[in-house]
C-alpha cells in the first residue's frame, strides 16, 4: 500500500522509544494512519542515507535510518487520516517508481 502524505518523506521523523517493539509500533502506526489492522510478515530491510545527518543545537549528531517491514492487512477499513492525502494499494512492480524517502 502507498500513502501520500503531502510532506517531504525526508522531513518526517518516526521514533520507536526504548523498550517498545518496532513490529508492534509499526502495526499501531498503520492503524492510526490507514485504518487497517496489519500483521507484520517479514523485514524488507534497513536503509540510510549517509548525507542525511541531524545536528542538534546541544551538539548531539545523529544519522536517521528507515526500517521497512512487509505486512498484510488482516482487518479494518482503509481510511485517510489527518496525516495522509491519498492511500492506495499498489502492485509490487510499482514500488520502485514511488518516492518513499531515502533507501
Amino acid at each position: 500500500m502507498a500513502e501520500a502524505t503531502g510532506m517531504d518523506p525526508k522531513s518526517v521523523e518516526r521514533w520507536v522509544n526504548l523498550g517498545r517493539i518496532p513490529r508492534r509500533r509499526t502495526a499501531i502506526r498503520a492503524k492510526e494512519e490507514t485504518g487497517l489492522d496489519i500483521e507484520i510478515t517479514g523485514l524488507v530491510g534497513t536503509y540510510t542515507d549517509p548525507r542525511h545527518v541531524i545536528a542538534y543545537s546541544d551538539g548531539e549528531v545523529r544519522r536517521q535510518f528507515n526500517v521497512r517491514f512487509l505486512a498484510r492487512a488482516i482487518g479494518g477499513n482503509l481510511a485517510i487520516s489527518d496525516e495522509s492525502i491519498e492511500l492506495r494499494f499498489v502492485a509490487p512492480t510499482e514500488l520502485d517508481a514511488l518516492d518513499m524517502g531515502f533507501g
